[in-house]
């Protein structure tokens, strides 16, 4: 579909555009999926019947939904079921055919979701957080009456993975403090539900420099208790096989075809026999799958186009389904087959611009940026479309909001700052102590190499981002208040003591590990990496968004900042929804983004 053939303009169109996310099938019964889309105007759950071709809409809430999980079996479809968008709720389940919802484990009061797991043979391990108890896992065998608690603490964890027996659970867990590097402890489960300690693996206590630890899962087979891990002992992730029961390690060293390791860091999966691992390779914002035969040691490359994979899964026809896209092309779930699996319903959305890499000398080593140019000469107007997380990162991938702005007329700068996932452990464990101004001395570097190139007009510099990014917006028009020109905060951190004293447990638990302590602990800290600290010094219009019922970045602390804003005088306008971290329905992000274009095109010089 073509803007000349429809009064819609294209940024619009691809906000309404259909969207699929990768479909997670049943162990057991693989043709039926289960998968995320908006074709309905909100996200929510869909079941795929692949031996009929048949799609059912499972859920339909006003808020949307995302977090969803099918049993083994391909029976029931589980969905976490929270109010308006606050990430506090329950699961429920309904039958893969259709049928009426019905509290998935009665006797377990609302939380915030820590994992879900589904057994073969009827177990299910629920993983709740919340402020009084931490993280607690809840074990309910078939025929139980009730579930019984197999863990808690104070500080955060998950759930990994069950076996195929379900006779083992692997959680993920942080009680040494250290909220970036998880910890990998096994449990086993006895037929009265007990758990007990089999082995642990923790790379953190006791250790000058932590190292992570992530479950990837147990072996797909009966009888194999290895555990697929990802660790990070050189530094980035790498795959790691290991058995609990007899504590063989098996580090896997993927190299490339130059013969040395493949550089950025490297996940895996199990196909489902268990006898080759699917491989994601992600470098420098981009990524890429191979197959790797655990008998031979051979790796080879799947055919996968220039971009990013947002997910793969190995089926059991030895074929791999996987969701691609690039900042060019929308994204749409592919085969190694060579065919599309599938694709959202409706006109595909319009095509964008390709990004280039530039790299930029920062303070802390070089910082990669991409940038995506507007036809015509520059200086252009800019955005500097900051990403959240923080440990995350951009990449070469489809995005409505940043096209929206190049159909404007405005060139897109998007940074991978220290605290960026993708390049190192080291680039990620960067972002400590000085939360936020590390950041944005990376941000800073880009934005001079940006003007002295001629790309960005010195006077048409918007700082935008949301969440983390959003927190990156105030702070760096507070500390860097002669760089821009405007600024758009979407749900961000502006007052981080108030935000530490609202937000949920799991972010508690981060922000203890950034900062090195509390609020009450290490109080110039916070005050040395709080927006609402330098707001006297910001001296350009400000553009915020907040969610009413947001758990991570929470309105009161946001309401403080716009406070002072208002006390001072300076130029601002406020947006309040009713959702969450972010809406789920796709008229209201058209909504949002409508409101900051508007509110650049008054604001900005023409």
């Amino acid at each position: 579909m073509s803007s000349e053939k429809n009064d819609v303009p294209a940024w619009e169109q691809r906000f309404r555009a259909a969207r699929v996310s990768l479909p997670d099938w049943a162990d057991d019964a693989p043709e039926r999926s289960l998968y995320v889309s908006n074709a309905a105007g909100t996200y929510e759950v869909y079941a795929w019947d692949r031996s009929t071709g048949t799609h059912r809409q499972v859920t339909d809430r006003p808020s949307g939904t995302t977090d969803a999980a099918l049993s083994p079996d391909g029976a029931w479809i589980w969905w976490f079921d929270d109010t308006d968008g606050d990430e506090y709720g329950v699961w429920r389940r309904q039958p893969f055919g259709g049928g009426p919802d019905q509290e998935a484990v009665p006797g377990l009061a609302p939380s915030y979701e820590a994992g879900l797991a589904l057994g073969r043979d009827g177990t299910v391990v629920v993983g709740r957080s919340t402020d009084e108890d931490g993280t607690t896992l809840h074990l309910l065998r078939p025929g139980a009456a009730e579930p019984v608690e197999i863990y808690r603490h104070a500080e955060y964890g998950g759930i990994g993975d069950l076996s195929h027996d379900s006779a083992l659970l692997a959680i993920e867990h942080t009680e040494h403090g250290d909220a970036m590097h998880s910890a990998i402890r096994v449990l086993r489960i006895d037929g009265a539900g007990r758990a007990t300690t089999v082995a642990e693996l923790d790379e953190v206590t006791g250790r000058a420099e932590p190292r992570g630890l992530a479950c990837q899962g147990f072996a797909p087979v009966p009888g194999d208790s290895r555990l697929l891990l990802a660790h990070q002992r050189r530094g980035r992730w790498e795959p790691l096989l290991w058995d609990p029961l007899t504590g063989a390690e098996t580090e896997l060293v993927l190299r490339g075809e130059d013969g040395g390791p493949l550089p950025g860091d490297v996940s895996a999966q199990w196909f489902p026999d268990a006898r080759t691992l699917l491989v994601e390779h992600e470098f420098e914002a981009r990524s890429e799958l191979f197959g790797y035969d655990l008998a031979s040691g051979e790796l080879t490359r799947l055919d996968t186009p220039r971009g990013t994979v947002a997910g793969a899964t190995a089926r059991p026809d030895g074929t791999v389904e996987f969701l691609w896209s690039s900042a060019a092309e929308p994204s749409a779930v592919r085969s190694t087959a060579g065919s599309v699996v599938l694709r959202a319903p409706g006109a595909v959305p319009p095509r964008s611009v390709p990004v280039e890499d530039v790299w930029v000398e920062g303070p802390g080593g070089p910082v990669h940026a991409l940038v995506q140019r507007p036809a015509g000469p520059g200086p252009h107007p800019t955005l500097f479309e900051v990403h959240g997380g923080p440990t995350h990162h951009d990449s070469d991938s489809f995005a409505a909001g940043p096209a929206a702005w190049l159909d404007h007329g405005f060139a897109v700068v998007r940074v991978n700052y220290r605290g960026s996932t993708g390049y190192g452990q080291a680039w990620t464990d960067a972002l400590r102590e000085r939360v936020g101004l590390i950041e944005l001395e990376d941000i800073g570097a880009v934005r001079a190499w940006a003007v002295e190139s001629g790309l960005a007009d010195p006077e048409r510099l918007v700082l935008s981002g949301g969440s983390w990014g959003g927190y990156l917006t105030l702070l760096g028009l507070g500390t860097q208040p002669d760089d821009w020109s405007l600024g758009l905060a979407a749900v961000p951190v502006a007052d981080y003591v108030t935000a530490y004293g609202d937000e949920m447990e799991a972010l508690k638990s981060l922000d203890r590990t950034l900062f090195g302590g509390t609020p009450e602990e290490v109080p110039e800290r916070f005050r040395a990496s709080s927006p609402l600290t330098y707001v006297e010094r910001v001296r350009v219009p400000v553009y915020l968004s907040a969610g009413l019922n947001d758990p991570r970045c929470p309105i009161r602390q946001i309401e403080n900042y716009v406070a002072r804003l208002a006390e001072l005088g300076t130029p601002h306008e406020v947006y309040r929804y009713d959702a969450g971290h972010g809406s789920l329905v796709v008229e209201e992000r058209i909504k949002q983004l409508r409101l900051e274009l508007d509110f650049a095109r008054r604001h900005l010089k023409p």
